[in-house]
């Protein structure tokens, strides 16, 4: 919601579970039904409608299924995918079983999605640790459906530039920052997501899209709020304030 807000355009919700948690960590999730879900969703779509949809936390296959449903029955086609499986401290946030519904029902819909490279690799199956292995694993998810995949690269430690790959299916793109040391990078998955369904919302093409979400995440990190006593969150008034 504040990215949207920064960039400019309204953002609604359909929350899918409440969490308990703080910078050190989750304490509890707590998932809504998937009727619950599905109302929340049709409250929105019967009377503001949706530019461009993001998803993000789903928990189980009942609610991958439910989102799939709401997706088609409205015709949304800027869907973003955040496949969101591990938080940041490491705690699972996405069943097992919810996977494969994952796969099958929401990636062959998505118009971007944007796995960071452990969520790459268990999405595909490839054990990603080269360049070349990324590709590969960008391949894959295109093949599923996902029309661009931006395959993150903050989890890889190598170099001091961090690397997002981005392949349309038949040409990749790489977009590149400084990597910072830092403790203080919860959200960004998240933020990095709804940068790029707030760009697609005001009709941007995706390249472009990544490339203003990379920018936002970028000066988000390079500027911290500094607080909590584990992974803090991003800062997302620093790309306004402070430019990239």
């Amino acid at each position: 919601m504040k990215t949207f807000q920064e960039l400019g355009v309204f953002g609604m919700s359909a929350i899918t579970a409440v969490t308990a948690q703080n910078t050190l960590g989750v304490q509890g999730v707590y998932p809504l039904s998937a009727e619950a879900v599905a109302a929340q969703i049709e409250s929105v779509a019967a009377d503001l409608g949706a530019d461009a949809v993001k998803t993000g936390m789903l928990f189980s296959a009942e609610i991958i299924r439910t989102v799939a449903e709401q997706v088609k029955k409205h015709k949304w086609e800027r869907l973003v995918v955040d496949p969101v499986m591990i938080a940041k401290g490491g705690a699972p946030l996405l069943q097992e079983e919810a996977v494969a519904a994952l796969k099958e029902e929401l990636l062959p819909m998505a118009l971007v999605i944007t796995p960071n490279i452990p969520e790459a690799e268990a999405l595909t199956g490839v054990v990603i640790r080269t360049m070349d292995d990324r590709r590969e694993a960008a391949r894959l998810l295109h093949r599923m459906g996902a029309r661009y995949v931006v395959v993150k690269g903050g989890h890889d430690d190598d170099g001091e530039e961090t690397v997002d790959l981005l392949y349309n299916g038949s040409e990749f793109s790489y977009f590149k920052s400084k990597r910072i040391d830092t403790r203080h990078t919860h959200g960004t998955g998240c933020t990095f997501a709804a940068a790029i369904a707030a760009e697609l919302a005001k009709g941007r093409h995706p390249v472009d899209a990544v490339a203003t979400a990379k920018a936002f995440v970028q000066s988000a990190i390079a500027h911290p709020l500094g607080i909590g006593q584990g992974h803090g969150p991003t800062n997302h008034w620093a790309y306004r304030q402070y430019g990239e």
